[in-house]
């Protein structure tokens, strides 16, 4: 069994619904190391419009 995570609260769980809301969970796995970072460029340009929403 891998641990799951509920995409609406952020609790972690086994099973396929999170216990708290009844949303559906995902395996909250990290993307691969890369030192070419091919999408850097985006993923911070994301985190820059994120950031000027809030």
């Amino acid at each position: 069994m891998k641990i799951r995570k509920c995409f609406s609260c952020g609790t972690y769980t086994f099973k396929l619904e999170c216990p708290k809301c009844h949303s559906q969970t995902y395996y909250p796995k990290p993307p691969k190391f890369s030192l070419e970072d091919k999408y850097g460029k985006y993923r911070r340009k994301l985190k820059l419009v994120k950031r000027n929403e809030d």
